[in-house]
Formats: C-alpha cells, structure tokens, sequence
C-alpha cells in the first residue's frame, strides 16, 4: 500500500476556499486512481473526489460545483480546491488510491495517513 501525505487545511469561514495537496511516496503513482475523502465526527469515511490515470473525474453530489479535483504526476501529487466551503464539509480530509481503475469506497483501502483538518466556520 503506497504512503500518501495530507496537507492545506485550515480553518476557513463559510464561503472560503481551501486548497488541500496530497504527496504519494509510490514511483507507480502516475499509473493510480486516486480518490479524496473525509470523515466528519461521529461520520464514515466518504468519497469527495476521484481521478483516474487517465483523468476521468467523479465527485460527490455534495460537493458538485464547488470542488475540483487535479494532479501532476510530476510532482507525485493530487490536489482538491475547494470554493464556497459550508459548514458541513468540516471533516478531516485524506487521500488514497492505487492502480484500481477508479478510485473506490474508503472501506476498499488501508494505510492511511493522518488527514488534514478542515473546519469551516464563522
């Protein structure tokens, strides 16, 4: 299971935008899916985004419009800009993938990192 890190958080208010970077260790990375997630308290770990190899895109209803998902493979790294946050997108936020053809559920996946906080808050 490849190593990500998770960075960019932070506490923004309603209407803010946060840009989150996820770093894999994998030299396969540009071959993976990759999929951002986040777990609210008391929450399960859900699917925000996902990105294929070769860039085929998904996002959760909830965050439609808002969120944009991207990578550069040279750089080993995924990224998810976030606009117009709401309160409930509080969550930690992760990242994981591997060479699956989509990104799946969080249960299909171990190794995770440690997240990376967002509150989104007046």
């Amino acid at each position: 299971q490849a190593a990500f890190v998770e960075s960019g958080g932070g506490l923004v208010q309603p209407g803010g935008s946060l840009r989150l970077s996820c770093i894999g260790s994998s030299s396969l990375f540009s071959f993976f899916s990759m999929g951002w997630y986040r777990q609210a308290p008391g929450k399960q770990r859900e699917l925000v985004a996902g990105i294929t190899d070769r860039l085929r895109i998904n996002y959760a209803d909830s965050v439609k419009g808002r969120f944009t998902i991207s990578r550069d493979n040279a750089k080993n790294t995924v990224f998810l800009q976030m606009n117009n946050l709401k309160p409930e997108d509080t969550a930690v936020y992760y990242c994981n993938g591997d060479s699956r053809p989509t990104a799946e559920e969080a249960t299909e996946y171990g190794g995770w990192g440690q997240g990376t906080q967002v509150t989104v808050s007046p």
